[in-house]
């Protein structure tokens, strides 16, 4: 790492961040609605995004700042078992295209906002509701946290913010500076902000990485060293566990863990609110259709950032945090300026995920909390001021974990609230196909899974930490470890089928559907959707 401030790297730093600010006060003006007083307008940009703007928003809201520093990280210290990303994401796809589009239409016919609205409309059902809200604003928070994180390490590597024995105030005021600005325009713009900043910040993390697969590999005696010098450090054994520090290939032993950690987090990253929030903006099902084939796009990308992680190793770099690893590889490898550059892309984005997050939070605690349980009269104006509150306090509550808790914790956590949201995959995909499944079942077949998972997670050790040391265990009746989130939601499936065939026998009462079947295929022009939106948009 290089001693003091790197000034140049800082001021490219500063002039990104200062730009992307000044774009987040402006979006309030982009595309301004008579009425902005209402969650359609503040938390889903009036539903009005075509195609480029939600793939923009949904490519910034999936791929953030965590998953620029984690991902190759993960490759950097284990070694091929950190690609789980990637077929995880090739696999969500083709997932996402056959009920996205369903829940776009039921959504827009009825105006519903988040995730707990359809399902409490679908199986009338307000205890189901707030389980998967709850679950929601539960899995978000240190998904928050970990962006502020990134910040954080851009920071680090760029010097700012003193050693160790700096006073806490002055060691993390740039996190702060960054904090506010992010809650500010939020609070002021909504949405917009977050679509309009992701241009920015997609096409400044294509460059990186365009520049990056081309140039350190040059620098470094192409990919025949950088992997052989990969296959050299993993052999090495971690003083820790006795064992190899990692594998250039996974072997047979990771095989289940390597596709059961992949296919949970392809079913669990669009149950996430900040993924269905981006969704739910867009203006048509037609364009959530085309998202789906275009997105795989960043899959191609998060592939070829994979590959950071052995130009690391390759490179030299050594961290005590290998969330480190990426910023400091930039920092060694690029010229200052550059390397400002790749800072501004990490910064940014964690600026719009977080961002839509904190939406989508305050949107879950606004509609199925508050107006549900609390003030069922709320007005779209007390709605609208209520979860643009929240949002300020979700954003404090995710910054007050980072400055806190030690980072591993951080991470650790947000590994199990991928646990926890693969709990609401059976209320919300479920019901977007069948109402078969009775509102009972299916909360009790919730709690079994969030239970189960949260436990055996807690049984999770590493060799730093105790408890909620990763997220695969050994996997009931087979024998073999695998990611605890499937086995949690597998679980939750059993009993979910059991339960309604027990409930229906006994002809236990069912909650009111206010969907009907053509609901589920309604676009934005249907004379239907028309009709009903002002309804809406009165606050009926």
């Amino acid at each position: 790492m290089k001693d003091g401030v790197n000034g140049v790297a800082l001021a490219v730093f500063v002039f990104f961040f200062l730009a992307v600010t000044v774009m987040g006060f402006m979006a309030a003006r982009w595309r301004r609605a008579e009425n902005e007083n209402s969650l359609d307008e503040w938390g889903l940009g009036g539903r009005s995004f075509g195609t480029w703007v939600t793939w923009f928003l949904l490519g910034g809201d999936l791929y953030t700042a965590y998953t620029f520093v984690a991902v190759p990280a993960a490759i950097y210290a284990a070694g091929a078992a950190g690609f789980f990303a990637v077929p995880y994401t090739i696999l969500v796809y083709p997932l996402i295209f056959t009920f996205l589009p369903r829940l776009w239409s039921v959504s827009h016919k009825h105006g519903y906002v988040t995730t707990s609205d359809f399902v409490r409309g679908r199986f009338g059902s307000k205890g189901l509701s707030l389980a998967v809200a709850l679950t929601g604003i539960l899995a978000t928070m240190p998904y928050i946290a970990l962006q502020l994180v990134g910040i954080q390490a851009v920071l680090d590597v760029m010097g700012v913010g003193g050693g160790e024995n700096t006073n806490w105030f002055i060691k993390d005021l740039p996190l702060l500076i960054a904090f506010g600005v992010l809650a500010a325009y939020t609070y002021s713009s909504g949405l917009r902000a977050p679509a309009l900043i992701a241009f920015v910040k997609d096409t400044l993390i294509y460059i990186v990485i365009a520049v990056a697969i081309i140039y350190i590999p040059i620098k470094l005696g192409g990919f025949d060293a950088i992997f052989g010098a990969a296959e050299d450090a993993f052999a090495q054994e971690n003083p820790a566990t006795g064992k190899p520090r990692g594998a250039l290939v996974p072997g047979e032993a990771s095989q289940w863990t390597y596709a059961t950690l992949a296919l949970g987090s392809a079913l669990a990253l669009f149950m996430y609110p900040h993924s269905i929030t981006a969704t739910l903006s867009s203006r048509s099902r037609d364009v959530i259709r085309r998202n789906t084939t275009i997105l795989p796009l960043y899959s191609l990308m998060l592939g070829l950032l994979a590959f950071l992680g052995f130009m690391a190793i390759a490179a030299g770099v050594k961290v005590q945090n290998g969330q480190l690893a990426i910023p400091q590889l930039f920092e060694n490898m690029f010229p200052d300026w550059f390397a400002g550059v790749a800072f501004a892309a990490i910064g940014i984005g964690a600026l719009v995920p977080a961002a839509i997050m904190s939406i989508a939070a305050a949107n879950l605690f606004t509609r199925n909390i508050y107006k549900d349980f609390l003030k069922p009269d709320a007005t779209p104006e007390q709605e609208t001021k209520v979860s643009k509150l929240v949002s300020l306090l979700v954003k404090v509550g995710a910054l007050a974990f980072v400055l806190t808790m030690d980072k591993t914790v951080a991470i650790n956590f947000q590994l199990l609230g991928g646990i926890w949201i693969l709990q609401t995959f059976p209320a919300l995909v479920g019901g977007l196909f069948t109402r078969w499944f009775h509102r009972w079942a299916l909360l009790a077949g919730w709690a079994v899974g969030m239970v189960y998972g949260t436990l055996a997670a807690y049984g999770v050790a590493s060799p730093t930490q105790k408890h909620f040391g990763g997220s695969s265990a050994e996997i009931p009746g087979i024998g073999e470890i695998g990611y605890i989130g499937l086995t949690a939601f597998v679980l939750n499936v059993l009993v979910t089928v059991v339960l309604t065939f027990v409930l229906r026998a006994v002809k236990a009462p069912e909650g009111v559907d206010e969907t009907s079947p053509s609901d589920y295929t309604a676009d934005a022009g249907d004379p239907g959707v028309q009709r009903e939106l002002p309804k809406v948009a009165a606050g009926h």
